[in-house]
């Protein structure tokens, strides 16, 4: 077969390069010499890896040092205050929407904290207030209406005396928990950070000009209603202007800028002017926004419903620890409070004397941000952004020509010629790109076809054998092949190296025009690589180390040094990032594919300018023999070690989420129809109950409820949330022959029916049960639920209506009335369904229940909770 291409590549060549007679002289003239020895090939690729662990990693974990009441001013962040108070309040434990941990015991920690810090205040400067409300209100969310009342939020203004501006800036987080969790990290660890914010601020001369509110909202983790009730109800909310919120994904790290705006790009310049420790980048503001990240922030609520832009920022670090038992302040280096805590004090400062919080600023157009090893932050307009990208791709094509003209001129050749071979090389280079990307994902692809998804959770090194190795695989594949069987020898292969890294960077080029146009701003990573090669390329033309054999090579390498670690150091962001997330992404997601693709194009980025120079070394084919023999390895220990098992106890578990349901089906006449009890698992990650089996826990008799959804509403199952919904598919039904038996009750009364006129009923009834419960609603054939108590513009949404229901402190049954039209006038039969489901989070449930729980092995982080639904026909 290869004798087979060597003949149609001869053939091809004796098309293109249509030799004069003296081309021996030629050859003579363009030989460079010997190539070197192979065994400094390897050595190639392991000074860049080794490049990566010298740098790029210890910049990525560093932390400034924490200060404590010694070694500070009253002026500064006291990392060591803080930690007292996060120690506090993560103590408190468990803090869910509607508990007395989160109603009663946060709420007077912090209310104890905001005294001390005004008996200290500096009452000739400052006026501080502060206003503890309760909200209720309504809000569409993904499948469902979001339906809140008594949730609480803790604001307050620290006003200056002498000022008179009716703009103020925001800063906000939340103390509430999702079940289980101390929630040390989300977002406790920002709670505190705002009371030492507070505190520096309010104690200190330092003045500004406008107003600042923190707000301390008790209700996030139930999609955001506190934030949604104080900007939609709050005497303070119109004069918000712009709002700094802190969140977490993670615990223990630096925080991330990941969302701006939106527009202003005003506010990316104060991040910019005043943040001492920057870390950010316009990636993952596009990447949050795409929907692939399985979280959300109050950032929406202020933007989408009181239209306050601002700086979302977030922890991001071990995120395997998010929302579990295991987010606690053990898992926290004091480092990391006074990193958030120098940068959000500083900034709150700085946006607090903005003067375009007056509504002066240009508010239009985004901005691209990016920092660089978090040493230096870096921003432009979305404006500027397009024409850096186009000029840098039109630049790069320019000399790109201007390269093949000298090698025309230098080797006696047609630049029609050169420009031949240019385009049959560019044609093997794109197939690299391809490769590149594909090989990885086919890895992906084969490991979860297998059932091996997730091998690299709890192992992160073997992304490189399974993922970065077969990228590069893939990069040097085609071009070494193409080297090996051409027979050009008409320009020297110094030139023919140096057309293959033209070829990609045309590839680049024409990606950052394609990409541009589409208005991604994330387009700056390609362009990094771009500017300097051709920076590179500039200067090898110039000191003419371009017709000097190798000699270019020097300047290559050296302008690939920031390139290599500026891409290497935003993948590794991701990597780290959305790694742990794919162990709660729902097992219908198969996050595999989606790093590999990202590491993928990070190890394209980061060594497509390197990886065609290993043609420079005798037998390049075995540095892909080594990279091969890596991946196999690799793929061999993921598969049948314990190393590839991705679940470890207390650092890297198992999500396992399931509900012990009892369910009850009542008949239009009352009468009860059918009852029954198991455990419902909404499983978190690709693998499902697989991890499970071979355990103590018996999982026989486990089935999906697939066909369930189909002939019942909702499944006839007591759905959580809209993630419970969106994976109702793919959850699955444990049955259990013993009754369970709920720790409390949820009872819907019907308080009245009327009959409106012939066509029309109304229903209207009381709820009562515990703080979380939902409503499932969907009318019969040929009826029409025309009015209700509820948000009426979501009545035009998609059936079965989800209403989900959410009580803070205030614990009032609901009253509400369903109105059914019957369209062909008939009252006489069943008009629609209505589903009631009840969620007594933070019980045990009963005896069986416990023992079951208590099967679980080690790794498992179980999220489980009794459930009633109760199914009605009206």
């Amino acid at each position: 077969m290869l004798r087979a291409i060597r003949r149609r590549i001869d053939s091809c060549q004796n098309k293109i390069a249509d030799e004069p007679d003296e081309a021996a002289d030629t050859v003579t003239k363009n030989d460079v010499g010997p190539k070197i020895p192979w065994y400094f090939a390897n050595g190639f690729l392991l000074f860049w890896a080794l490049l990566f662990f010298a740098i790029v990693i210890p910049f990525f974990y560093r932390l400034p040092t924490a200060l404590t009441d010694e070694d500070a001013s009253r002026n500064e962040f006291i990392a060591e205050r803080a930690y007292k108070n996060l120690y506090t309040l993560s103590n408190i434990g468990t803090k869910l929407t509607g508990s007395k941990e989160n109603e009663i015991e946060a709420v007077n920690f912090i209310l104890n904290e905001l005294k001390k810090i005004e008996e200290n205040l500096q009452e000739d400067l400052f006026e501080m207030e502060t206003d503890v409300s309760q909200a209720a209100g309504s809000f569409p969310y993904s499948t469902m209406l979001n339906v809140y009342q008594g949730v609480q939020n803790i604001a307050v203004k620290l006003t200056p005396k002498n000022s008179t501006s009716q703009t103020y800036l925001l800063v906000n987080s939340h103390f509430d928990s999702k079940p289980f969790t101390p929630s040390a990290g989300d977002a406790g660890f920002m709670i505190v950070t705002m009371l030492e914010v507070l505190r520096v601020i309010a104690t200190t001369k330092q003045q500004f000009e406008h107003p600042i509110v923190f707000l301390f909202n008790g209700a996030e983790e139930g999609m955001m209603q506190a934030s949604h009730g104080f900007v939609t109800q709050h005497k303070w909310a119109p004069f918000c202007k712009a709002v700094v919120n802190l969140d977490a994904g993670g615990s223990g790290g630096r925080e991330i800028l990941f969302q701006s705006g939106p527009n202003n790009p005003w506010l990316v310049n104060y991040y910019k002017k005043y943040v001492k420790h920057p870390f950010a980048t316009t990636m993952a503001e596009e990447i949050f926004q795409s929907g692939i990240i399985p979280s959300d922030t109050d950032f929406r609520q202020f933007n989408k419903y009181g239209n306050i832009p601002g700086l979302d920022l977030a922890q991001c670090i071990n995120g395997y620890v998010y929302h579990t038992k295991y987010d606690l302040i053990d898992v926290i280096p004091r480092g990391s409070l006074q990193n958030t805590g120098d940068n959000v004090l500083s900034l709150v400062r700085g946006l607090a004397n903005a003067t375009e919080l007056n509504n002066k600023a240009d508010n239009t157009g985004h901005a691209v941000f990016f920092d660089f090893l978090g040493l230096y932050f870096i921003h432009y307009s979305d404006t500027t952004g397009i024409w850096l990208n186009l000029c840098v791709a039109i630049a790069t094509l320019i000399l790109i020509f201007v390269s093949i003209w000298r090698m025309s001129k230098v080797s006696y050749e047609s630049i029609s010629s050169v420009t031949r071979w240019f385009s049959l090389i560019l044609l093997v280079q794109l197939l690299s790109f391809v490769f590149g990307l594909a090989f990885p994902a086919i890895v992906a692809w084969f490991m979860d076809s297998v059932g091996q998804s997730l091998t690299y959770f709890s192992s992160p090194m073997l992304i490189v054998g399974l993922y970065v190795c077969p990228s590069l695989i893939g990069l040097a594949l085609p071009i070494t092949i193409h080297y090996n069987i051409q027979r050009n020898d008409k320009i020297s292969l110094a030139y023919h190296l140096q057309l293959a890294l033209h070829s990609h960077a045309a590839i680049l080029a024409l990606l950052v025009i394609f990409l541009t146009a589409f208005g991604i701003r994330s387009t700056y990573i390609f362009v990094i690589p771009l500017i300097f090669y051709s920076l590179s390329l500039v200067l090898n033309l110039l000191t003419t180390l371009h017709d000097r054999g190798y000699a270019w090579m020097g300047i290559l390498k050296a302008g690939q040094l920031i390139p290599f670690i500026c891409s290497s150091y935003t993948f590794y962001i991701f990597i780290v990032v959305l790694t742990p997330m794919g162990g709660r992404s729902g097992s219908a997601s198969n996050r595999d594919v989606l790093i590999s693709l990202l590491t993928a194009i990070g190890t394209i980025l980061s060594f497509g300018f390197l990886l065609p120079l290993i043609n420079n070394f005798r037998r390049p084919s075995f540095i892909i023999l080594t990279l091969l023999g890596v991946t196999v390895l690799t793929m061999f220990l993921a598969s049948f070690t314990q190393i590839g098992f991705p679940y470890r106890p207390k650092t890297n578990g198992h999500r396992v989420a399931y509900l012990q349901v009892r369910n009850m089906f009542y008949e239009y006449d009352g009468t009860l129809g059918r009852d029954e009890s198991g455990y419902l698992f909404s499983f978190q990650d690709r693998r499902e109950e697989k991890p499970l089996l071979g355990t103590k826990v018996n999982l026989t008799g486990l089935v999906s409820i697939k066909s369930r959804c189909k002939a019942e509403m909702m499944c006839g199952m007591p759905l959580y949330d809209y993630r419970f919904t969106k994976s109702r598919l793919q959850s699955k039904w444990l049955p259990r022959s013993e009754p369970i038996v709920p720790p409390g009750i949820s009872t819907l009364d019907m308080l009245n029916k009327t009959v409106l006129n012939a066509t029309n009923v109304r229903f209207e009834f009381n709820l009562t049960g515990p703080s979380h419960m939902s409503l499932f609603i969907q009318p019969y054939e040929n009826v029409k639920i025309s009015n209700w108590s509820f948000l009426p513009s979501y009545l035009d949404t998609p059936l079965p209506y989800h209403i989900y229901l959410t009580y803070g402190i205030d614990s009032s049954p609901y009253n509400f009335f369903v109105e059914a039209e019957s369209l062909h006038g008939d009252l006489g039969f069943p008009l629609f369904q209505l589903g009631v489901s009840a969620h007594f989070i933070g019980n045990e449930g009963d005896a069986q229940s416990v023992k079951f729980a208590s099967s679980f092995p080690s790794y498992s982080i179980l999220a489980e909770w009794p459930a009633i639904y109760k199914h009605y026909v009206f």
